[in-house]
């Protein structure tokens, strides 16, 4: 994994995001979520930290997200074996 991002270092840390990562919205205010974010199965498409929109690559594979303020986050990483020890 490359060097960690603040968007990556919150996300693997497992922290409550600040903004829903499907809906921009602050975390405590969000009421409905479309089913496949409601599985879990929607990518991120806002950063956890600020809000902003992001820009998403979909892979076959996966997925990777960037914020513009907070740096990438990549579906890869979620995995444990790519989690620090």
């Amino acid at each position: 994994m490359p060097e960690q991002s603040a968007l990556a270092a919150a996300v693997l840390a497992g922290e409550t995001p600040v903004f829903h990562p499907n809906t921009g919205e602050p975390f405590a205010e969000v009421t409905h979520l479309h089913p496949a974010a409601a599985a879990g199965l929607d990518v991120p498409r806002y950063c956890q930290l600020c809000g902003r929109r992001m820009v998403v690559q979909v892979r076959p594979d996966g997925w990777s997200a960037r914020c513009s303020r907070h740096g990438e986050l990549d579906s890869d990483w979620l995995y444990e074996e790519h989690l620090p020890a």
